[in-house]
């Protein structure tokens, strides 16, 4: 995929700079997919899979133990309204940090820089976890449950706050990782923290006011309620849109400017 990388590259000369950029960003991706994926077919399933057997397992455990939803008549719905956005958000925000670590070598090449192995990763972490909502939405109709949403905008744009939160997030721990490597491990144990408190295993709203004033401080949180709106309306959720879209844009311009003094720094 080197020999791949370079000949596009060189063939960037005789293009257009639009041209000659998209060759670069096309050849990255076809790089992480191989690479990631052993070049196979079958390792590319397995990772586009891998998110919706996560939740089909909360699924099966709540349907052999007959545990209702704490909300609708649908446990498998309830879940996956949970899951699906903190997950997007989960593993863009911890897949990008991992292109920049694993890619890294790539920067040498001159037309090759940092925020294009960030943007590579991110639309490859776009269509596979977008595969993967197809996956979850095609299992929960052979189950029977209905997956279309009571309100479709909402539950859109819960989607798409998702991905601009995972992007976020996502590029300031590449600037943090710039600094400290180990925060790819600290990061991973961060977000079992965060899942947890998210509220996909239960309704965050039914504890105490106290305690949920506090856990809608976390955005995974409010990503899991901006979803399950569009699907239970009269749930009575309250969902504080400005919060999650200005945290997901501070940390994107933090982590941009960060990277751009590493940059910098370097050269």
């Amino acid at each position: 995929m080197a020999i791949g990388l370079t000949t596009s590259v060189r063939d960037g000369d005789r293009l257009s700079p639009l041209e000659s950029y998209l060759h670069v960003l096309h050849a990255l991706m076809l790089r992480d997919m191989r690479t990631r994926f052993g070049g196979t077919l079958w390792g590319y399933a397995v990772v586009v899979l891998w998110p919706c057997v996560h939740i089909f397992m909360l699924i099966g455990i709540y349907t052999f133990q007959h545990l209702p939803a704490p909300i609708g008549n649908s446990a498998p719905l309830f879940f996956a309204t949970g899951a699906v956005p903190v997950l997007i958000f989960q593993y863009i925000s911890r897949e990008v940090m991992k292109a920049t670590i694993v890619n890294k070598p790539l920067t040498y090449y001159p037309q090759v820089k940092l925020f294009d192995l960030i943007l590579a990763r991110v639309l490859v972490e776009i269509v596979t976890g977008f595969l993967g909502l197809i996956v979850v939405v095609s299992l929960l109709t052979a189950l029977g449950t209905d997956p279309r949403p009571a309100d479709s905008f909402i539950a859109v744009t819960a989607y798409l706050a998702a991905i601009l939160l995972g992007i976020g997030v996502g590029v300031v721990n590449v600037a943090i990782v710039g600094f400290f490597p180990g925060w790819l491990v600290g990061y991973a144990l961060f977000n079992i923290l965060m899942y947890v408190a998210s509220g996909v295993m239960f309704m965050p709203s039914f504890l105490p006011e106290k305690i949920y004033y506090w856990l809608k401080f976390n955005p995974a949180l409010q990503l899991c309620e901006w979803m399950r709106l569009g699907y239970y309306p009269t749930s009575g959720l309250k969902i504080d849109y400005l919060y999650i879209i200005m945290f997901a844009l501070t940390c994107l311009s933090m982590g941009l400017l960060i990277l751009k003094h590493i940059v910098s720094k370097r050269n």
